[in-house]
């Protein structure tokens, strides 16, 4: 009797239990079957827990973020609106199903409108247009994204960010730029970890949900800025982004899920690739942006700037006219760049300065662009050009006037671009001292004691002047640092010149770094170096003949200008400036 009494009283427990869990199972189908009516009839009125549970459906993720978006949707759902992690949830789950999941379709790619939008947009260029139309042109064949990753260094003002927004057009693709300067935390590339209070995702990722799709083409801007600190190293955690054998499960820390970035095109810019880190630039193809020359910065601003400038201003083409003289002046005399970017800032400055003059001439009570008329148009010349812009703001270095023992004529890159600098050398009376002004780097100074050797070595009757002299080396502007490796046939010809009393001709300038042994060495940038030889009026420019190839670069009008003489060795150099 008794086990019989246990038996039925553990049966009873267990149906009540078993018609508790299906009374509840009936009434959350109910509610839910009710909810799903009223999001139907109030589409507004839809809670956040249904909201994401069609967003989740909808999106495409992948399997391993599924789970981990049902986890954190299970969560939100348990923890009510009412819990201080419930908008942290919502935040999560927003930026989740926002992302663009699914793979893109291979939209097919057409190298003739490419190579046409890439010729509207950007004037020269012409290597750096074919080795993008190469990129195209692979990809067209794979149809999919493939090749490496783009580093387009130089100047600023040459159209390196602007040439991804080309890019983009040129495929029918979103673009979105990132700009990278002064990013210290590695948190920046990869995101926080959701445990920290204020966790946001990294720029990689924002910059993905920006642009609504998955194969969009990303400008990493400044890629060269980017620091070291405390917080890690950021040019670390762009490996993974930017490296095509890993970037196919790239994973923000804020998600925690891998994200495929393979579809994207990553297009990096720099002025320079000193200071990115070994790692990273193995990973990129680095194209050259050379400065513009004179020439195509007159066509640049005919066709693009000043359009542009007037577009912008409200200026219409028949109130403004810019003659080619004073375009030209404005070019010579108001900036020295490589880029457009000065250039730019001068045309807007006319313009802003147009519009105040039109609108004082229109009748008060007139629409002001309806009532100027071609009568009261303005236009600008060489002899006008000083009102609106003042003084010529440039003193470009030029040649110099007379010739001098100890003064030679060397050529330096600078990140605008090319310059001229002048070695200047002097004896004072002492015991064989040296003396270095300047600014010099430690690459420039171990120049200078490579080419004092080499120049005792050379002429060693003549240098026994050491003995009772000291030896004053100086590179004007002295407020400016100088440091690199190619003015050691400068240093070298100029202590020469002053030991022999022989003057280098004025029209004579040059570039190459020198050995022990006395051979000269190859150096880097010289397009910029020749357009500003030709810019301050040189003649004659002695260069490394190893660098001979890199004339290819070299536009013609420059080359057209100047007598380019390849050296081997320091005593060639030395029998062309001294003769």
């Amino acid at each position: 009797m008794e086990i019989a009494k246990v038996s039925s009283e553990a049966q009873e427990a267990q149906k009540g239990d078993q018609e508790q869990v299906y009374r509840e199972a009936a009434l959350k189908k109910q509610i839910d079957y009710l909810q799903r009516e009223l999001d139907e009839m109030h589409p507004e009125n839809i809670s956040d827990v249904r909201k994401f549970e069609k967003k989740i459906a909808q999106s495409g993720m992948n399997e391993e973020a599924q789970r981990e978006a049902d986890k954190v949707l299970n969560r939100m759902r348990q923890e009510g609106k009412e819990s201080h992690e419930y908008g942290l949830l919502y935040d999560y789950l927003d930026f989740v199903t926002s992302l663009s999941w699914k793979a893109p379709q291979f939209t097919p790619i057409n190298l003739k409108r490419s190579e046409e939008i890439l010729d509207e947009d950007h004037y020269g260029l012409k290597k750096v247009k074919d080795r993008i139309i190469q990129q195209l042109a692979v990809m067209a064949l794979n149809r999919k994204q493939y090749g490496s990753i783009l580093l387009f260094v130089g100047a600023p003002g040459t159209g390196k960010t602007s040439i991804g927004q080309s890019i983009a057009k040129a495929l029918g693709r979103e673009y979105v730029r990132i700009s990278l300067g002064g990013i210290r935390d590695e948190a920046e590339i990869r995101g926080h970890r959701r445990t920290y209070v204020g966790a946001m995702p990294g720029r990689i990722m924002e910059a993905m949900k920006r642009s609504g799709s998955s194969n969009p083409v990303m400008v990493l801007d400044e890629v060269d800025k980017l620091a070291k600190d405390y917080g890690g190293d950021p040019a670390s955690a762009l490996l993974e982004v930017l490296d095509p054998e890993q970037n196919n499960t790239f994973t923000d820390h804020y998600m925690n899920v891998p994200y495929d970035l393979s579809n994207v095109l990553f297009v990096c810019t720099a002025n320079t690739t000193d200071t990115i880190p070994e790692p990273l630039l193995n990973r990129m193809e680095v194209i050259s942006f050379p400065g513009y020359t004179a020439v195509e910065k007159y066509h640049i601003a005919r066709n693009h700037l000043i359009p542009k400038a007037m577009e912008a201003m409200g200026i219409r083409k028949n109130m403004l006219k810019i003659t080619d003289g004073a375009l030209r002046q404005i070019i010579d005399e108001y900036t020295m760049e490589s880029g457009v970017r000065d250039l730019k800032k001068c045309i807007e400055t006319i313009c802003r300065s147009a519009a105040v003059e039109l609108v004082k001439n229109v009748p008060s009570g007139d629409d002001s662009t309806d009532a100027v008329s071609s009568e009261n148009s303005i236009s600008v010349t060489k002899s006008s050009l000083t009102d609106y812009l003042g003084r010529k703001q440039v003193r470009s270095e030029r040649k110099l006037s007379s010739k001098t023992p100890g003064v030679v004529t060397g050529l330096a890159w600078t990140r605008a671009g090319g310059a001229i600098l002048f070695i200047e050398s002097k004896l004072t009376e002492g015991k064989g001292k040296l003396t270095i002004t300047g600014q010099l780097g430690d690459v420039m100074k171990e120049s200078v004691q490579i080419a004092l050797s080499l120049v005792k070595s050379l002429y060693p009757k003549e240098c026994k002047v050491f003995e009772n002299h000291d030896l004053h080396i100086h590179v004007p502007a002295g407020a400016v640092p100088k440091d690199g490796p190619s003015a050691g046939i400068t240093l070298t010809t100029a202590i020469a010149s002053l030991v022999t009393g022989k003057a280098v001709d004025t029209d004579i300038a040059m570039t190459g770094e020198v050995s022990l042994r006395g051979g000269v060495m190859p150096i880097g940038g010289l397009p910029e170096k020749l357009m500003a030889a030709q810019r301050a009026g040189i003649k004659k420019v002695l260069i490394p003949e190893d660098n001979m190839e890199d004339l290819e670069d070299v536009a013609d009008e420059v080359k057209d200008k100047l007598e380019i003489i390849p050296v081997k060795k320091v005593t060639d150099v030395l029998k062309k400036a001294l003769g």
